[in-house]
């Protein structure tokens, strides 16, 4: 007489397992930002006018779209460039509060500081309303605005945040703004003689026009310590509009969805946070520099960490851009990029004239 046996559950994954499975699937994307990084301050060291964030982008769009190592990228690196262009995106905005002191922002006075935030301000409605008028979709007009106005990919990933915007949607913002930015590091210095602008105006007008952070110091550095000195303090002014910027979508996403979710019964409760998570440790990190809490060895580590975290999320991110797809999409997101480059452009050169 045969015995049955009792039919076991099967064992479920545990926790360890899973952590183990997902750092198996996010390794090797992981490493290739990391490579990627490396090339990238490598190349930098060697051309000092080429931001190193611009070459980690560049890199990810030619290894997307290069025969052979396009397969990587959509097959096993898939999972960890994604990773980077989110998560490392997030922890690279937290470090970029690292660079912020309200002492120096305060030392512009208020006129100039008023300035600067009528320039944000103009360039946001501006970028924006053009997108609407070149009838980009979805979030795009937004996160080109976003860019555009404060400081290039790193607002933009901090708005597609605060709107749920899928990543594949940031693609395409983030490819505009840094070829705009590239554009004024070539552009900027080539006007400040026929402009009469002078080292430091010339320093500002950077600082209140072009977009990322790097991008501004390679164009600045053009005319010497001081007018980099310059550029940088008006640019890490218009970074800290970052937060209330964001706090302020924030509160508009969330007021849309519950709107929505009243009209819809039995909808989830669940609703985005006025200020994400990151967009606090940013404000964290800024009162650290500004009140002296951190010494300057984890200031330079801080800045390092930076650096490496916003190259391997915009390496992700450049790797998600597909040419073919870009050139489908045809000129008018190309054209509404140069229009409001040449906006902002326009708005930061009237306000440093103001300034001086």
């Amino acid at each position: 007489m045969s015995t049955i046996r009792p039919r076991t559950a099967p064992v479920s994954e545990t926790p360890k397992a899973h952590a183990a499975a997902a750092i198996r699937a996010l390794a090797p994307g992981l490493a290739a930002c990391v490579v990627a990084v490396g090339v990238a301050f490598g190349l930098h060291a060697l051309l000092p006018s080429l931001p190193a964030m611009t070459i980690a982008v560049v890199l990810g769009i030619v290894a997307a779209n290069v025969p052979g190592v396009s397969g990587w990228v959509e097959g096993p690196w898939r999972a960890g460039l994604r990773f980077a262009g989110k998560h490392l995106m997030r922890a690279g905005i937290v470090l970029l509060g690292l660079k912020l002191s309200l002492g120096d922002i305060a030392s512009l006075g208020w006129q100039a500081f008023g300035l600067i935030v009528a320039v944000v301000l103009l360039a946001f409605a501006g970028t924006y309303v053009l997108g609407r008028l070149f009838k980009l979709p979805g979030d795009v007009p937004l996160l080109i605005a976003t860019g555009f106005s404060i400081c290039g990919a790193s607002a933009i990933g901090a708005m597609a945040a605060v709107r749920g915007t899928k990543h594949e949607d940031t693609v395409l913002p983030v490819a505009l703004v840094t070829l705009c930015g590239t554009l004024a590091i070539g552009t900027l210095p080539l006007l400040m003689h026929p402009l009469g602008l002078d080292v430091v105006t010339f320093g500002r007008w950077v600082g209140a026009s072009v977009h990322d952070v790097g991008q501004v110091v390679a164009a600045a550095q053009t005319a010497g310590a001081v007018a980099l000195s310059a550029a940088v303090v008006i640019k890490l002014t218009r970074v800290v509009l970052l937060a209330p910027i964001v706090a302020t979508a924030g509160v508009w996403e969330r007021r849309r969805r519950v709107r929505s979710a009243a009209g819809t019964p039995g909808t989830p409760g669940k609703f985005p946070p006025i200020v994400p998570l990151f967009v606090l440790g940013f404000l964290a990190m800024i009162a650290l520099r500004t009140f002296g809490w951190a010494s300057p060895v984890v200031l330079d580590v801080g800045g390092l960490l930076q650096e490496i975290a916003l190259g391997a999320a915009l390496f992700g991110l450049g790797s998600a851009v597909r040419v073919r797809e870009l050139l489908h999409a045809g000129p008018r997101s190309l054209v509404m990029a140069l229009c409001a480059w040449a906006l902002i452009a326009a708005l930061g050169l009237g306000a440093v004239w103001l300034m001086a």
